[in-house]
């Protein structure tokens, strides 16, 4: 738990240097759970991000850009009739618990001076955004609804009292002394960092680890002085907000945690740390919600068609004796004199064998001569026909094994815009009904959005993240003597320079983003191919996002995510 009390305390400071005393100028709700406030304040406009997300609940101001829905949900509306136009008064945290209390001042609806309150509870599953009328402390909304089947402590419903969460009855860190921690810390019990979690607020065993692993020989002097002087720090607001590797897991805090870490990344502040940190995380999560179905459905025709590549092989397999069933029906024809029903096998001279060597075929004992005969040339007229149509039917099935090979890849890269094009092309295939009715669909097809980066020379570069967008941008978008890049037999995306003459460092920078949104981002050395966008042809008939090219060159790189980002940013 990286986003704890003491945290919750920096981010308070944080946003009272950056936002107090603006005005809330606009109201978006992007996604269920979050919500973001456009704060003027000191001259320029603020993101305010509040989350109540069940994984990533969180509060920080944020540069990332976010798609808000053509319709806007009713909690949405309702803070937009409550917060649009007022003043943020003051941000202050409740004890040192995980909750965030905006305190904003405006005028209604008839001219009157209003006091709300939004609080954001960040609490893992039970993170919640209230919006309460200060003067009556009553909930006018929430973006989670709480009745008491579900909580017998505190109803969150529009209309009750405003009850804040149980107090835990811990000790305050900050007013801490050596004495304290000795009362408070059995030493003999073992374990202090879960002891210093249960005895102090707004700690977390993140930090009670940092604070057993500084005091190294643990001891009665040791730990309260690790502890202490980790508290004076925070005290004095020296951050170094941070991101750690922590056992092969990623981690954030308000400076680098020197147990067991590595790869630290340090920001100039929370909010950019925690921009960086979740980048993707949340958004992931939403598209696992959103692309559920449609991954069930993928891998479902995937693994369908892996096994239907499987037995159509065992069938081939059987189609590759036609030339055996042709010879046994020859030479049992030139030997009929000597067969008699009843005969399981005969052994003849294959007269194709200039060394004259002889062959064992197998008789049907209740079948004349002629019958068993017969049998062999009717086996082998069909394994001759098995033969075109099973290899037929096998370049298919491998042809639709990689076009869900490539769409299992998009879906892990694909952001929730894209999962509506992942799952229209779907439709358009015929892998699933297309429940809309003919009068109400769309009379123009609208232009896939295409994600744009920019090389260090500024050259800009351009990605297409699903097939729709790949086909959009190869084929329509590109010119012709613009570089095409794609890693070498491995589903990926399409990405196109747009320069005619790019340096090599611009062709290296767009091999990554290639290698990075591709099947092989956790690889290194990844091939990718480039070659102009003329050489870049697609099949007639041939799956969307197929295409085939020539006069290519290959260049080998190593997919890393912090380069990605800085691209990104340019």
């Amino acid at each position: 738990m990286s986003y704890d009390g003491l945290f919750t305390r920096a981010m308070i400071k944080e946003l009272v240097d950056s936002i107090k005393g603006g005005r809330i100028s606009k109201v978006h709700q992007p996604y269920k759970n979050e919500m973001i406030l456009v704060v003027r304040a000191n001259g320029k406009n603020h993101k305010l991000l509040l989350s109540a997300h069940p994984s990533h609940a969180r509060v920080q101001l944020t540069k990332e850009e976010y798609e808000n829905p053509s319709k806007p949900p009713m909690f949405c509306m309702l803070l937009r009739k409550h917060l649009e136009g007022y003043i943020l008064e003051d941000i202050y945290q409740s004890e040192l618990d995980r909750i965030l209390i905006f305190n904003i001042k405006g005028r209604n609806e008839i001219g009157d001076i209003s006091y709300k309150k939004l609080i954001v509870e960040i609490m893992g599953r039970h993170s919640n955004i209230i919006l309460v009328d200060q003067t009556k402390n009553m909930i006018l909304d929430s973006i989670k609804h709480v009745p008491s089947a579900v909580n017998t402590h505190r109803i969150v419903l529009p209309g009750h009292e405003y009850i804040s969460p149980p107090e835990q009855h811990k000790a305050n860190p900050f007013e801490a002394d050596e004495k304290d921690v000795l009362r408070r810390l059995d030493f003999n019990a073992g374990k202090l960092d879960k002891q210093i979690v249960s005895q102090y607020a707004g700690i977390s065993p993140l930090f009670a680890k940092e604070v057993t692993f500084q005091a190294g020989l643990v001891n009665r002097t040791t730990v309260p002085q690790a502890f202490l002087a980790l508290i004076d720090r925070i005290k004095r607001h020296e951050y170094s907000p941070s991101i750690m590797e922590m056992e092969k897991k990623e981690s954030f805090y308000l400076f680098p945690l020197t147990g067991t870490v590595s790869n630290v990344k340090s920001f100039s502040t929370l909010g950019e740390m925690l921009d960086r940190y979740y980048f993707g995380k949340a958004e992931r999560d939403r598209v696992k919600q959103r692309a559920n179905d449609i991954e069930r459905l993928i891998i479902n025709e995937k693994e369908k068609n892996e096994k239907k590549i499987s037995k159509l092989e065992e069938t081939l397999h059987k189609a590759n004796k036609a030339q055996q069933y042709q010879l046994f029906g020859e030479l049992l024809t030139a030997n009929l004199y000597a067969v008699n029903r009843g005969m399981e096998e005969i052994e003849v001279v294959n007269y194709y064998d200039k060394n004259g060597s002889t062959v064992l075929i197998p008789l049907d004992p209740f079948k004349s001569p002629s019958e068993n005969a017969q049998k062999y040339f009717t086996k082998y007229q069909k394994a001759k026909n098995a033969l075109t149509i099973v290899q037929e039917q096998i370049e298919k099935a491998q042809n639709e094994l990689a076009y869900f090979e490539a769409l299992i890849q998009q879906v892990e890269t694909a952001s929730p815009k894209d999962i509506a094009e992942i799952r229209e092309e779907l439709m358009e295939e015929g892998y699933i009904r297309n429940r809309q009715k003919k009068q109400q669909k769309k009379a123009h097809a609208t232009k896939p959005v295409l994600d744009h980066y920019y090389a260090s020379d500024g050259t800009e570069m351009i990605i297409g993240k699903n097939n729709k967008q790949n086909d959009y941008l190869t084929n329509r978008f590109a010119a012709r003597d613009e570089i095409w890049l794609h890693t070498k037999d491995i589903p990926g995306s399409h990405v196109v320079i747009r320069s005619k003459e790019p340096t090599e460092k611009t062709i290296h920078e767009a091999a990554l983003l290639a290698a990075f949104f591709s099947k092989a981002r956790n690889s290194s050395s990844v091939p990718v191919d480039f070659t102009r966008v003329r050489h870049v042809k697609k099949p007639a008939g041939a799956k969307p996002g197929f295409v085939i090219y020539d006069n290519q060159q290959t260049v080998y790189v190593t997919p890393d995510e912090e380069t990605v980002l800085q691209l990104k940013k340019q």
